[in-house]
């Protein structure tokens, strides 16, 4: 086990102390805002919203573009989702989970398309293509950027993005040296398969309190 914590401390060698404690307090922050999403408690905003501009912060200083830009669409999302998780149905219940229309389906394909699309225009404004990592950065950015808007809109397919997203980031962040957000990321896909399963045991149901 102490090999393991020296291997993956080694990988910070020369990066500023500061760095990888607001790394740590990023980390912390993620994995409360999707242990809550999964527990569809609304605390997952405020926790979230907290993370997302730290590693706006972090993934300036890495040149990530891509990922920057997802955290920067989250800090706005989290905004936007707060707003209708606490929406009432009636006077005791809140939206409920349900599936994906064939409009949003469509909406999905334009938001997916689009982000690709803001990123590769980013990454060539400030030429920051570095080899592959930069197209990958850009196909995760925009499978989040889908997933971040369907759990605002609380549509049980987030999850499958939030998966899918997860397992390309966990190499990509290990070969950047961020270790540690690769260990989260990997956390994550465990989390997001958890809080796929528990979403659709409450489909289609409305909730009554959103503090669970």
């Amino acid at each position: 086990m102490s090999h393991i914590f020296d291997w993956v401390f080694s990988q910070y060698h020369g990066v500023p102390i500061e760095l990888v404690v607001w790394e740590i307090i990023a980390i912390i922050f993620g994995l409360l805002s999707v242990w809550y999403s999964k527990r569809e408690n609304i605390l997952v905003y405020p926790t979230g919203i907290i993370s997302t501009a730290i590693y706006v912060y972090l993934l300036i200083v890495y040149q990530l573009l891509g990922d920057m830009l997802i955290n920067a669409y989250y800090f706005t999302m989290s905004i936007y989702g707060w707003y209708l998780w606490t929406r009432k149905i009636d006077q005791t219940r809140f939206i409920p989970i349900t599936r994906m229309t064939r409009k949003e389906y469509r909406m999905a394909g334009v938001l997916f398309v689009s982000a690709i699309a803001l990123v590769v225009v980013i990454y060539e404004l400030f030429d920051k293509w570095q080899s592959w990592f930069s197209y990958v950065d850009i196909l995760t950015t925009a499978i989040f950027f889908v997933g971040m808007w369907l759990m605002a809109k609380k549509k049980l397919e987030n999850w499958t993005y939030w998966i899918i997203g997860d397992i390309i980031s966990i190499p990509l962040y290990l070969l950047k040296g961020m270790v540690l957000s690769s260990f989260l990321y990997a956390t994550l896909t465990i989390i997001a398969i958890y809080g796929y399963i528990a979403w659709k045991k409450n489909l289609n149901k409305s909730p009554e309190r959103l503090l669970k």
